[in-house]
This record gives structure tokens, C-alpha cells and sequence, in this order.
């Protein structure tokens, strides 16, 4: 059952992408690996500050977190409509400070399709977490004693584009950082790979667009925390905590990152605290 799921989500995204690169062939040209890599990347953590997590909330319950997005191919699709964007701009202004202020237009030649590109990476994002939920309750379910599972599921995109109505009118909103935290909405906020995280509710605050932080966010670069920070301070930093603690997950320090209270206590007016939860594994890329 699971195999024709995922067979089944694999051709509506292809039906998507073809139609994509039908009117985009160079897309292909981007690509360092074969066509088909997106296929078998389907249901697969990627790295940096992607994860998968089991945690305890304040009952106890176990809770299942993973943060992935669309891998490489959206990366790809990204940077060639940036390329587009800066032809299209030479068009238009030819005193553009920066080549990285360059956008597109509404109406503008490829505009629509920038928008069905990225719409297709956030659906591949989704059906990517889906499937490594499924796999990881699987295999969970292989070692650990006969469980229940939770019909409900929080999904939470963040560095997207939505299409959504405020102060009266339609408008794309893009979030960067940062998460749809709607009246009501339920949504996901982690900390460092060796600090709490937390369910929360939106409160539809308008003046945030409806939105709240993603995560604790960096303090410093990957580059300074590598520097600053030994394997000895990661085995402290995450004491209690099952993960990685070697010189290649250094860069993902829980010092690394934000206190993710404070965080918290700077956007109570956008969200509640639903659930908090402390990680007792931690699987990185």
C-alpha cells in the first residue's frame, strides 16, 4: 500500500514537472546528477540544519519532528529564474545597484511560471516529509513495542511563497525565516539540536501577516562556530541527548543558535505554546 503511495505521488509530481520543463528545457542543463535524482531523493533528510527528531513533551507523549525541504531540485528551479529575473531587469532598469535585486514583475514573461516553479518545489517538499514520516514510523514500528499513532500531522512550510488576503487585498507573501501562524493554526517551532522546541497556535496577528519565527534562528556563521566551538563542547552541549557529536556536525552546535526562549518571549503576541518538547534523539543529514 505504502509503494503505490508513493508511486502514486511521484507521478503527480512528474505530471508537474514535465509541464515546468516543457517551457523550460535548460532547466535540465542545471541538473549535475540525472533527471530522475529528485525520484529517488523522495523520502530522503538532505544536510545542514535538516534533522529528524524524537521527543517528549510535558506528558511524556512521543513526538515525531523532521525539518527537510525540496533537496536540490529546488535549489535548481531557484537559481535559474534568478538568472531569468536578471536578464528581465536589463530590460527594465539598467542601473540596478545589485544583479541580486533583480524580480519579476506581475505580467512579466516568466512570472507565472516562477510561481507554478515554486509551487511545485513546496508540493515536492511536502510529499518529501510525508514519505520520510512514513518510513521513520516504519521503522519505528519494527523495534519499539505496539504504539499508536495520532491522526493529526503538523506541516509547516517556511522559506516559501504564498498567495494569501491581507488588509483587504491579495497578495504574495514570502517568508523567510519564518512560518504561517494563522488564527488557530497549529505550528511547529524547534530550537538548537540540544534545546527545547515547541507546538504552538497562531494568533493571526495581522501586523506579522499571520506569521511567527520558523526556529531559534543563527547567532553566528557555520564558519565562526566551527572555529569557536571543539567536539568536547558538543558532547556537553547536547549531554543526554543521542546524536551525532563529531567535528562534522560542529557547525549545528546548540551554541550555535539563538536561545530559543528568548525567541519565544519576543513573539508571544503571535503565537501560544501549545506543547513544549525536549529531544531525546536527534538524526542528522
Amino acid at each position: 500500500k505504502s509503494d503505490k503511495a508513493k508511486a502514486s505521488t511521484v507521478r503527480g509530481l512528474s505530471v508537474g514537472l514535465d509541464k515546468l520543463l516543457e517551457k523550460h528545457p535548460k532547466l535540465l542543463k542545471m541538473q549535475k546528477k540525472p533527471y530522475q535524482t529528485w525520484v529517488r531523493q523522495l523520502g530522503t533528510l538532505g544536510g545542514g540544519n535538516h534533522f529528524i527528531e524524537i521527543c517528549l513533551d510535558e506528558n511524556d507523549d512521543v513526538w515525531i519532528m523532521l525539518h527537510s525541504g525540496s533537496r536540490g531540485v529546488g535549489n535548481i528551479i531557484g537559481q535559474y529564474f534568478i538568472r531569468l529575473a536578471q536578464k528581465d531587469m536589463q530590460k527594465h532598469i539598467h542601473n540596478l545597484p545589485d544583479k541580486d535585486l533583480a524580480y519579476f514583475t506581475e505580467g512579466a514573461e516568466h512570472f507565472d511560471d516562477y510561481v507554478e516553479a515554486v509551487h511545485w518545489a513546496q508540493d515536492y517538499a511536502m510529499d518529501n516529509r510525508r514519505e520520510m514520516m512514513r518510513l521513520i514510523i516504519d521503522a519505528l514500528k519494527k523495534k519499539l513495542p505496539k504504539f499508536g499513532v495520532t491522526k493529526e500531522a503538523i506541516n509547516c512550510h517556511h522559506n516559501y511563497v504564498s498567495i494569501e488576503n491581507h488588509f483587504g487585498e491579495d497578495v504574495y507573501i514570502t517568508r523567510k525565516g519564518a512560518i504561517r501562524a494563522g488564527e488557530g493554526e497549529l505550528g511547529i517551532i524547534p530550537g538548537s539540536m540540544g534545546a527545547k522546541s515547541y507546538i504552538v497556535r497562531g494568533k493571526g496577528n495581522p501586523q506579522s501577516f499571520s506569521s511567527c519565527s520558523h526556529g531559534a534562528g543563527r547567532r553566528m556563521s557555520r564558519g565562526k562556530a566551527k572555529r569557536q566551538f571543539t567536539e568536547a563542547d558538543m558532547e556537553a552541549q547536547t549531554e543526554g541527548i543521542e546524536c551525532r557529536k563529531d567535528k562534522g556536525v560542529i557547525d549545528e552546535i546548540p551554541g550555535a543558535y539563538k536561545d530559543i526562549d528568548v525567541v519565544m518571549a519576543n513573539q508571544s503576541d503571535l503565537v501560544d505554546v501549545e506543547h513544549t518538547l525536549r529531544q531525546i534523539v536527534c538524526v542528522k543529514g
